[in-house]
C-alpha cells in the first residue's frame, strides 16, 4: 500500500548557511550571520538605527558619526553612504562585518556614514534593491532638518555614495539615475560629489578570464556567483539584463550618460576583477571622470573581512583622497 505521506521538502539552493530555498518554494532565513566575528567598537564613533522605509517594507538604516570630542570645532561632516554586499540575497547593516567596516569609515573619513538595508532576493528580486536605495537617498533629503544627527552634523552639499559587491552595483545605478541635470535637481538640496564602487557585482552571459580562472576555494567562486544571480535577477532574465550587465544589448548607453566622479576598486584575486576593470576603462575612454584602484593579491570583500588589515588601511586612504579631490573640503 502506498504511503499517504509526501517526502519532506529538500534544499535546492543555499547561500553561506543563512539562506535556504526549499523544493516546495519555501524560503528559510537564519537569524545568524555568515560572519560570526566580534564587533570592535572603541567608543570613538556613535551610531543609531533609523526607520527609513515604513510598512510594508519596514527597512532601517544605521547612522554613524565620530564623537565630537574627538575633533573639536570640526563642523559639519560629509555624508558617506555604504550599501552592503551579499549578492542581493544576504547581508544586513547589523552584521558584524558591516558594522566593523562602517565604524572604521566614520572614524577614518571623519564622515557621517549612512548604511541602509534593502530588500533581499529571492523574496524580492531586482529591481527592489535599487528602489530601496533610492528611498534611502530620499529619506536623507526629507529628514535633513528633522533628524537630530542630520541637522547637527550632515553637510548635504558633500554626499558620497559607495557600496561593495551588490552594493557597488547599486552605486552604479544611482550614478546613472542622478548624474543628469534632472536627476541632480530631483535630489536638491543634496549634492552628490562622487561614487565609490567596491568590487561591483556585475555579470554577463560571456564569462571573463577572472571568472573562468577563479579557483573553487575562493571566497566568491563561480558557483556561488551564479547562484546569487539565479536567485536575484528578474524572472526570465539573462545575465545580460541591464541590472546585471552595464554593457548588455539593452543597457543604457553609458557613452552618452552623465556621471559624477567615480572610484572603482578591484582586487587582483577577485572573480569580479575583470568586469570592474573593463567598466572603469570603457567609461574613462569615453571621457568620464573615473579612476581605477587595484589591490594586488586581494580577494573579494577583503576590506569587510578584515577592516584593520594593511590593505584595508590603504583603501581608506585611497577613498579619503578621492573624497578630498571631489569636494569633501578637507584641508
Amino acid at each position: 500500500m502506498a504511503s499517504s505521506f509526501s517526502a519532506p521538502p529538500r534544499v535546492v539552493d543555499e547561500c553561506r548557511g543563512v539562506l535556504r530555498v526549499l523544493s516546495d518554494g519555501a524560503i528559510v532565513r537564519s537569524q545568524n550571520t555568515s560572519f560570526p566575528i566580534p564587533v570592535v567598537d572603541d567608543g570613538s564613533v556613535e551610531w543609531k538605527d533609523v526607520l527609513f522605509s515604513p510598512a510594508p517594507h519596514a527597512l532601517h538604516l544605521r547612522l554613524y558619526r565620530p564623537r565630537r570630542s574627538q575633533a573639536p570645532g570640526e563642523g559639519r561632516l560629509p555624508v558617506f553612504f555604504y550599501f552592503h554586499g551579499g549578492g542581493f540575497c544576504i547581508g544586513s547593516r547589523t552584521w558584524p562585518n558591516c558594522q566593523n567596516y562602517c565604524l572604521r569609515l566614520a572614524s577614518d573619513l571623519r564622515a557621517l556614514v549612512v548604511a541602509p538595508d534593502y530588500r533581499l532576493a529571492p523574496e524580492h528580486r531586482l529591481p527592489a534593491a535599487i528602489h530601496d536605495a533610492v528611498a534611502s537617498l530620499e529619506w536623507l533629503r526629507s529628514q535633513a532638518a528633522t533628524d537630530p544627527w542630520l541637522a547637527e552634523s550632515a553637510d548635504l552639499a558633500r554626499v558620497f555614495i559607495s557600496g561593495d559587491s551588490s552594493g557597488g552595483n547599486i552605486a552604479h545605478h544611482l550614478a546613472l539615475r542622478f548624474g543628469s541635470p534632472a536627476g541632480r535637481a530631483a535630489l536638491a538640496p543634496l549634492r552628490l560629489r562622487g561614487f565609490v564602487l567596491l568590487m561591483p557585482f556585475f555579470g554577463g552571459t560571456q564569462p571573463t578570464r577572472s571568472e573562468a580562472e577563479c579557483p573553487d576555494d575562493a571566497f566568491l567562486n563561480r558557483e556561488l556567483n551564479d547562484r546569487y544571480w539565479r536567485l536575484s535577477i528578474p524572472s526570465g532574465a539573462t545575465l545580460d539584463h541591464p541590472l546585471v550587465n552595464p554593457f548588455g544589448p539593452e543597457s543604457p548607453d553609458l557613452e552618452a550618460a552623465e556621471v559624477d566622479p567615480m572610484l572603482v576598486v578591484v582586487g587582483g584575486r577577485d572573480l569580479l576583477r575583470d568586469r570592474a576593470a573593463e567598466y572603469a576603462a570603457r567609461l574613462r575612454g569615453w571621457g568620464k571622470p573615473v579612476e581605477l584602484a587595484e589591490f594586488e593579491g586581494q580577494q573579494h570583500g577583503f576590506f569587510t573581512i578584515d577592516p584593520w588589515s594593511e590593505p584595508s588601511g590603504q583603501l581608506m586612504g585611497t577613498i579619503k583622497r578621492f573624497m578630498g579631490d571631489n569636494g569633501a573640503g578637507w584641508s
